[in-house]
């Protein structure tokens, strides 16, 4: 079931007398420390985010939640990536093409059976509006780099789009599992399979013609982007940066107890809460690569979480393992390394890690902690997974993939008193600040069915 978390209004939980010692004692010793104070990132800023039109908001807003852009006209951005479930889909792994429903409650369509699962977690959207996000997806394989765009395939396309974010919203489409639809099930998927992206007949050219030829799409088109006014059609690239300005807006969080905290007001956190981040930003470590603004150091490292799914593989290879950003760089260090996760709204998007192995968020930070002992122990009634007819547990099964994961860890185990835990937890529920500003659309221009 998706974890929630406790919402910000309601009171913590009082501490008994012995961890109210033990964390007060904290709390002095650590806000007194200048480490500490030095550590802690700068409030954020209007500054520090991209800069939208608010008709081109308007516009991916519509674009977002209408499954306009998927192959069979039935899955959405939002399917995957809804307010309701902290931008993800309370899912271990997701059910895109052959799901029905939203979130834990989706299933798999028997008159349709996905022919596997999505191999990655849904990731959380908050704050990618921000310029320090320039890597994209668990693996990184789509960043900038001194300025230039790198992506897994080469195309004149990506020339075209404003940047990191909509290039990600561009390869979600192409996904058979996620959007595009299973081989042969409708035209765009057939260019998918071809290897047709972009140009007269791809697979992006496509989803423009479906969207181009309703016209209430047509005149908010020409509203937002002068060129297509005067004539210009509109292409993939339009919706793509549509798109990612709704995600940018939408989406920004920085108005959290942790930021009201950093902008100088001392009340905004509870005591427990202090003492959480204290811990996090000195003792615990946590900062090491949960760092900034965002709480991410936007790397990859290797923290052995258990593994199950489809993988990612290529086509002829054997195995159903994911060597995370291994695939992209090719480099030994980066086996089984996966980006660093941002944490703002963590209590909302459950499940966690790159499988969404853990349901419960106290559950993945004390496994987080012990990474090796976690692994081993791992307890598979916690993945959420919707009944299908697949083999999940193949990596798990496999004494040699196991070893390879458990060999890639580069962290020691270690454990933390419980109201050490208890003290992160309140931190982490200040983080806390679900934005929603524009909100779930009445109706899209297509007409099309979506969950709201």
């Amino acid at each position: 079931m998706c974890h929630h978390g406790r919402p910000m209004g309601g009171r913590l939980p009082m501490l008994n007398t012995r961890n109210r010692a033990g964390v007060s004692a904290l709390i002095l010793a650590s806000l007194a420390s200048p480490v500490l104070g030095s550590d802690l990132p700068a409030p954020v800023t209007d500054e520090d985010y991209l800069t939208v039109s608010l008709s081109e908001v308007a516009l991916g807003q519509l674009l977002f939640y209408d499954p306009i852009l998927s192959g069979n006209d039935n899955i959405s951005c939002s399917t995957c990536h809804h307010p309701k479930l902290g931008t993800s889909d309370g899912l271990s792994l997701g059910l895109g093409e052959g799901g029905v429903g939203l979130g834990p409650t989706r299933v798999a369509d028997p008159q349709n059976l996905p022919e596997d699962r999505v191999p990655r977690n849904a990731p959380a959207l908050y704050n990618l509006g921000a310029h320090e996000y320039t890597r994209m997806f668990h693996d990184g394989r789509v960043e900038e780099v001194d300025g230039h765009l790198r992506v897994p395939i080469e195309d004149g396309f990506f020339a075209t789009v404003s940047g990191v974010l909509a290039t990600q919203a561009a390869f979600t489409v192409l996904s058979p599992d996620e959007m595009g639809g299973q081989v042969s099930e409708n035209p765009l998927s057939k260019a998918i399979r071809k290897g047709q992206f972009s140009g007269p007949g791809g697979a992006w050219d496509m989803i423009a013609g479906k969207v181009a030829a309703i016209p209430a799409y047509q005149q908010r088109f020409e509203a937002t982007y002068p060129e297509i006014a005067f004539g210009r059609p509109i292409a993939f690239a339009d919706i793509s940066n549509a798109v990612a300005a709704f995600m940018a807006f939408e989406f920004r969080s920085d108005n959290s107890p942790f930021d009201r905290y950093l902008r100088g007001d001392q009340a905004a956190l509870s005591d427990q809460a202090k003492a959480g981040m204290a811990l996090f930003y000195g003792e615990a470590g946590c900062a090491a690569c949960h760092s900034g603004a965002f709480q991410t150091d936007h790397d990859f490292h290797a923290m052995g979480q258990p593994q199950f799914g489809p993988g990612k593989t290529l086509i002829f290879e054997q195995g159903a393992r994911d060597e995370g950003r291994f695939r992209v760089t090719g480099q030994p260090q980066d086996l089984y390394a996966f980006r660093t996760p941002a944490l703002r709204n963590v209590t909302l998007t459950s499940p966690y890690g790159h499988t969404g192995a853990y349901a419960d968020l106290r559950d993945f930070v004390v496994a987080h902690l012990a990474p090796s002992e976690a692994l081993m122990t791992y307890d598979r009634a916690q993945a959420v997974l919707p009944d299908l007819p697949v083999a999940d547990w193949e990596v798990m099964d496999t004494e040699a993939d196991v070893a390879a994961i458990l060999s890639a860890i580069k962290v020691p185990d270690r454990s933390l008193p419980d109201d050490q835990i208890d003290a992160l937890m309140a931190f982490l529920r200040a983080l806390e600040d679900n934005p929603n500003r524009l909100g779930v659309p009445d109706t899209v221009p297509s007409g099309l069915a979506f969950e709201k």
